[in-house]
């Protein structure tokens, strides 16, 4: 049975779910913890509430520090792919190889998955992405190293401050984009 927890960070309450093999679900903070949950456990009707358990505390403790601003690897975090079509998990596999403030663009990521010609399905895949920042589908960015979208809270702002966190700079902007604001 999955189980769901939110964890205190410095950009807001982000949520896990995990089953007993790895996590399955990683929720971006909306503009509040509720907002937060609800979204985390939409379809979950099985799911309970739990703190995360011990082989977990250490990927909620990485979590923290990478959110806090510090450079973390994430790419070892224990995942579990069951229920996610076969080409997204290649896709998502292939992304965990992505360093701290590398990017790729999504027909890179088509390419290096032997699907070349498919960055549209690849970016519909980042869209569906059920772990963000583990799986890090902020690095993926359109043609010519161009925004391109991003589905959780706060949209393509939020993708901007991430890729800031990293170091990687697109462009101008204004600081007041670089807040947090859901």
């Amino acid at each position: 049975m999955p189980a769901y927890c939110l964890i205190a960070t410095a950009i807001g309450p982000v949520g896990l779910v995990w089953s007993e093999t790895g996590i399955t679900r990683v929720q971006l903070p909306d503009a509040d913890g509720a907002r937060t949950l609800a979204r985390l456990t939409r379809g979950l009707d099985d799911a309970e509430e739990a703190h995360p358990p011990e082989w977990l505390e250490p990927t909620v403790k990485r979590l923290q520090q990478y959110f806090a601003g510090a450079k973390i690897d994430l790419s070892a975090e224990p995942l579990d792919f069951s229920g996610v079509p076969e080409f997204h998990e290649r896709l998502y596999r292939e992304m965990l190889k992505l360093a701290w403030g590398e990017t790729v663009t999504y027909g890179e990521l088509a390419e290096r998955v032997g699907s070349p010609g498919a960055a549209q399905s690849v970016g519909q895949a980042m869209g569906k992405n059920p772990m963000p920042i583990i799986v890090p589908c902020h690095r993926v960015l359109a043609s010519g190293n161009k925004m391109g979208g991003f589905s959780a809270p706060g949209g393509v702002k939020t993708k901007l401050l991430l890729l800031d966190m990293e170091g990687i700079r697109l462009g101008a902007r204004n600081p007041a984009q670089m807040a947090f604001s859901f």
